[in-house]
């Protein structure tokens, strides 16, 4: 975020700027602006611009804008401070405070393309995706030679779903500056997301020939040899993301290096640690039994909603949650693991299942799934919007779909629902689609170890891109996905089948956001399996 002070502040502006950011990053508006006006008098820029992102938190949108705009004409070759004001307002979930901010600045400074990248990227964040292509266009016939509008316009069609536009945009535009590092990469990333694969990796190469230091390039790439099945070459890439905020604060010289076919690990302490979601933990620890069997001493460091879980699992030594980071000889991300084990005779670790229920919650959930002869069916139709990630929120906005778009297996015969849906969309529930037997149980489900053990009384789960299907894989349950087009490494681009899953089956979209025929064809798979119990 562009607010640091000068270096020329003295102390008592670096501390005042500096306690008003915190007030501000903790979405406190009314107290940095006394603390802020001596400051504002004598036209300190700095303290203008947080004065300005206190305004904007209280809505006064005129005067914030007028005051960011200014400020922006005072400097046209730096970022402008709208920037600042959009990463703030989308961690506190206040987008469209933002947005309004960003019109209100347009007349101010109708030229600076600047204004219409920042609001262009906050619409798409939004999911105004014609008022953002619409903005976005706008600023590259201003400005044709502006890389970042004619990126930022491709990222809006393709978050709209218009992937054939989203790649002409960016080859369109290359020929103003061929060796544009940003524009390559994201055109093989359009490429991946459309499944054409061998067509991106050229992209790739020659981004990472120009930058090959760019961790997140790299991470992309790696993504993109993932889903291409290119596992070897894929998980050693994958490594980069060490060099990207959030991943791991552990030395990266203890990282648990690639094993060969007899390493052993007799006697050494391996800290395993959740990385990411909950998916990524489930679908990982696979390998923990076959770290075990090499005499490793294995200790998880894992959220309380997966630790009864993770304790159940063969191979298990130690599972800790929170805390301080204890002692080891080893550490290892689950991400990790597949790196690990790719030379060895077990790549895809411990053979499904993986993870054995409670048989006691077994035995205690089993009467909250009706036993009437129908056919029971877990559903998830939802994940977790974390409107304060923006990359996290893209992508659940793509995964998720309403309850009702499900309609059509409601007027199924012979099928009982049985929600497994927590969270944000659980709320779809109080208006399920007509005709649909939908039972829920999930104020019993506390943890992954009870929603587990509730599988095992279902027939199916039937569920969209989220940690319930690798619970439900790793289990060996029958599981149906409901993929989005552009869909994860995990699941390759061209297969309705998984390495990871023997019991899995994919259902992936054919047009990008639109669920109707993957709807009909889980309906028509699920009727099969009613006929099938008959």
């Amino acid at each position: 975020m562009q607010t640091p002070p000068p270096p020329s502040a003295n102390r008592y502006e670096l501390t005042t700027l500096r306690q008003a950011m915190q007030d501000i990053q903790a979405g406190r508006f009314r107290q940095p602006q006394a603390l802020l006006a001596p400051l504002v008098a004598q036209q300190n820029e700095q303290a203008l611009i947080l004065h300005a992102f206190c305004l904007c938190g209280e809505r006064d949108v005129k005067e914030a804008a007028r005051i960011l705009a200014s400020i922006g004409l005072r400097n046209p070759e730096s970022l402008h401070p709208l920037q600042d004001l959009s990463e703030l307002m989308a961690a506190l979930n206040q987008r469209e405070a933002a947005i309004a901010v960003c019109r209100a600045a347009m007349p101010y400074a109708p030229a600076d393309t600047r204004i219409h990248n920042v609001l262009g990227d906050l619409l798409v964040q939004t999911g105004q995706f014609d008022a953002a292509i619409a903005t976005l266009t706008q600023a590259t016939a201003q400005q044709p030679e502006n890389m970042l509008s004619h990126n930022l316009l491709s990222m809006a069609h393709t978050e709209q779903g218009t992937l054939d536009t989203a790649l002409q945009c960016l080859t369109d535009c290359l020929h103003h500056e061929p060796d544009h590092v940003g524009t390559l990469a994201n055109i093989g990333s359009v490429l991946a997301a459309r499944g054409q694969m061998e067509q991106a990796f050229p992209y790739y190469r020659q981004a990472l020939t120009l930058r090959p230091q760019d961790a997140r390039i790299r991470v992309n790439h790696s993504i993109a040899l993932l889903k291409a099945g290119r596992f070897a070459q894929g998980w050693t890439e994958h490594e980069w993301r060490f060099r990207l905020p959030g991943h791991t604060s552990l030395p990266i010289e203890r990282l648990l290096p690639t094993l060969g076919p007899t390493t052993n690990l007799e006697g050494q302490r391996i800290l395993i640690t959740h990385e990411e979601g909950l998916g990524d933990t489930l679908m990982f620890l696979r390998y923990v039994r076959p770290l075990a069997k090499r005499g490793a001493i294995t200790h998880l460091w894992v959220p309380e909603a997966l630790a009864d879980l993770c304790r159940a699992v063969p191979g298990v030594h130690t599972v800790q949650v929170g805390g301080t980071t204890p002692a080891y000889n080893w550490h290892c991300p689950f991400i990790s693991l597949p790196r690990v084990f790719a030379e060895t005779a077990q790549p895809w670790g411990a053979a499904v299942p993986y993870i054995k229920p409670n048989s006691h919650k077994v035995s205690a959930l089993a009467p909250l799934v009706p036993q009437n002869g129908r056919l029971n069916v877990g559903l998830v139709w939802g994940g977790a919007p974390r409107p304060t990630s923006h990359f996290a929120h893209m992508i659940d906005r793509r995964r998720s779909m309403s309850l009702h778009t499900l309609a059509p297996l409601g007027r199924l015969e012979g099928i009982n629902f049985i929600s497994l849906q927590k969270g944000y969309y659980a709320e779809q529930m109080m208006d399920p689609p007509d005709g649909m037997r939908l039972y829920d149980p999930t104020d019993n489900l506390h943890t992954m170890d009870d929603t587990a053990a509730l599988m095992m009384a279902l027939d199916v789960v039937v569920t969209v891109d989220t940690s319930v299907v690798h619970l439900a894989g790793a289990l060996g349950k029958p599981v149906l996905l409901m993929d989005r087009y552009d869909n994860c490494w995990r699941w390759l681009h061209n297969s309705d089948n998984s390495h990871w899953y023997p019991t899995l089956r994919i259902f992936r979209q054919t047009t990008p956001r639109q669920w109707t025929d993957v709807v009909e064809r889980v309906a028509q798979a699920l009727a099969t399996m009613v006929r099938q119990r008959a």
